[in-house]
């Protein structure tokens, strides 16, 4: 199992080597170098892995909203067996799910893809770091460009004193207990942040008073804690990775709240809010298949963000009265020069200038 994972992993170490490698020579040839050099070539590491996760982050924000707006439905299929444990009865509400997911477009796992993704990441950095002491000392072999000359580099270099392949746990330094401390606070206010805003802004007002919202906010207060245990047994430097993907995902969850909301939430609405005050068009947003209560109108956002055309309104077939010569006269011709009139879009012109619908006198 270990050699399988190993596998698995070694070409991302490889090529996380070789980013670090290049963000190195960018950092040295503009004149900073040393430990910096280093730190901000982590950074660098980081910013590139979370652009690539860039398209399944936006997958998992439509995944998340289909979600939240097939809510409703997926209750009444609940209520629907509810108390029925027969095997039939199992069944057919699995189906019935099933069919609401492909009908909607829903993938109820797609939400968990960026944070599954991220992982690997993670693990190929620690696995980078965590052996470099090794590579120096010629017990390990090399990592992709990480030789054992460039290992005894990275080793030799610090940040406020702190080695980045050093541990909380594994040092006696005083440098890297404070400077490990230090970036476990960072990351869990980053952290604490990120999650408040998601809870108090994005989420619908039918979730926030649920038993399972109490469980998400006593965690919410015991991430220093869990940061604490996890943090001391990391190196410096996957710490750093660890807080520089946490403030970007703090400033990725600012703009999503601000420009693509969940529906039915206090950001939604102070979307709409924003958008009434510009004169834009309000387009609740909604998902194929599935109609969203109170979003009829003029049009309605589509799970891509595109807007699409309200139905043609019927035909008005009732028969309408003669009108006399004098009255035919003041309302100008109809019947076939009203075809002509009408335009290319079929549709009909105001009766008056004014455009109101009522003659206007000559």
């Amino acid at each position: 199992m270990g050699d399988f994972f190993n596998a698995i992993l070694s070409p991302l170490t490889i090529g996380e080597a070789w980013v670090m490698i290049a963000w190195h020579k960018l950092w040295t040839t503009i004149g900073i170098g040393g430990g910096w050099a280093w730190a901000l070539s982590i950074v660098g590491l980081t910013v590139v892995v979370r652009i690539v996760l860039i398209p399944l982050f936006v997958k998992q924000i439509h995944a998340s909203r289909r979600m939240q707006l097939i809510q409703p439905e997926m209750q009444k299929i609940q209520a629907k067996y509810k108390g029925k444990t027969d095997p039939e009865s199992r069944q057919a509400m699995t189906q019935e799910t099933m069919d609401l997911y492909k009908k909607t477009g829903t993938n109820p796992f797609s939400s968990c893809l960026p944070i599954l993704l991220q992982s690997p990441f993670f693990f190929a950095l620690f696995t980078v770091l965590n052996n470099l002491k090794a590579i120096a000392e010629g017990n390990h072999a090399p990592i992709g460009p990480i030789t054992a000359e460039v290992a005894q580099q990275i080793e030799s270099s610090n940040i406020f004193g702190a080695p980045f392949s050093s541990t909380f746990l594994g040092s006696t330094d005083t440098a890297t207990k404070i400077v490990t401390v230090v970036l476990i606070i960072l990351m869990s206010v980053s952290t604490f942040t990120t999650q408040r805003q998601l809870m108090r802004k994005n989420l619908p007002d039918s979730a926030l008073d649920n038993p399972f919202m109490k469980q998400q906010t006593v965690l919410l207060y015991l991430m220093p804690i869990f940061f604490a245990i996890s943090g001391i047994n990391f190196p410096i430097g996957v710490l750093l990775y660890w807080l520089t993907t946490n403030v970007w995902s703090m400033g990725q969850q600012f703009y999503v709240i601000r420009r693509m909301p969940a529906p039915g939430s206090a950001a939604e609405r102070a979307l709409h809010e924003r958008q009434a005050r510009k004169g834009k068009t309000v387009t609740p947003f909604s998902v194929k298949g599935l109609d969203r209560p109170g979003a009829a109108g003029d049009g309605s956002s589509t799970d891509d963000g595109s807007v699409q055309d309200a139905p043609n309104q019927p035909v008005n077939r009732q028969r309408q009265q003669p009108m006399g010569k004098k009255r035919a006269k003041r309302s100008g011709p109809t019947a076939g020069g009203a075809a002509g009139a009408a335009g290319p879009s079929g549709a009909a012109p105001a009766n008056g200038p004014d455009g109101d619908g009522e003659p206007t006198d000559q």
